[in-house]
């Protein structure tokens, strides 16, 4: 039985889906796997008939810093223009924690949420999940716990002292959003798409694994 919130109902569609002749492929799997520079843990479920589809081959993990400056390109200059902004006291504290046993390197500092991860990621680390979510204990947030709509998510520490506001450009970036997308201007609305999102890029190789083999079957 898969360990799902779900489970039962979801064995029910498993069993649906053999019963009509299907190939079921389905497991959570962690997009830092698949080179996103997020921890984001995603349900996939493929179904094929006549043939056998996997899921794509997994990819080097990327930190959330080397998204911005090696993983793609053209996106380094983002935590420049992003705005400037200051530390709130738990922030500072998780700061001082990290600094008291490490070396200073760049860090993606989370405004709201933490209890279950740390509050912080080290530049070579994926982020936490970035989520669109009401529940206080999720890893980062575009809503605080009262349902308040936040502006600011997650600041970014950089060694000279520098603080950054995560804009959303940013978060869609380590959400594996294409540089075309283009966002709604309200924060609350930007921030649902990207936090319900499956990963764009995810979703590409998704696609391109499965049409490759769907061109071998029938060649």
């Amino acid at each position: 039985m898969p360990r799902y919130q779900n489970s039962q109902s979801f064995a029910i569609i498993l069993n649906a889906l053999e019963q009509e002749g299907y190939s079921v492929v389905e497991g959570v799997v962690n997009m830092a796997d698949f080179g996103l520079p997020q921890a984001r843990r995603r349900l996939v479920l493929i179904a094929s008939k006549g043939f056998h589809v996997a899921l794509p081959s997994s990819a080097t993990p990327c930190g959330w810093y080397e998204a911005f400056t090696k993983c793609a390109e053209g996106i380094a200059h983002l935590i420049p223009m992003m705005l400037d902004s200051q530390l709130l006291l738990k922030q500072q504290q998780a700061l001082e924690r990290f600094l008291a046993g490490n070396a200073p390197t760049p860090l993606l500092i989370e405004r709201v949420g933490g209890r279950t991860e740390s509050k912080y990621k080290p530049g070579y680390l994926p982020c936490n999940t970035i989520l669109r979510c009401l529940r206080r204990a999720a890893p980062t947030h575009f809503t605080d716990h009262k349902g308040c709509n936040r502006s600011k998510f997650a600041d970014i520490w950089l060694p000279d002292g520098t603080v950054k506001s995560l804009s959303i450009e940013g978060a869609a970036k380590l959400q594996g959003f294409p540089d075309w997308y283009e966002f709604l201007s309200e924060a609350a609305t930007a921030g649902s798409i990207i936090g319900y999102s499956v990963p764009p890029s995810f979703a590409g190789q998704l696609f391109m694994s499965a049409q490759s083999i769907l061109k071998g079957a029938y060649l």
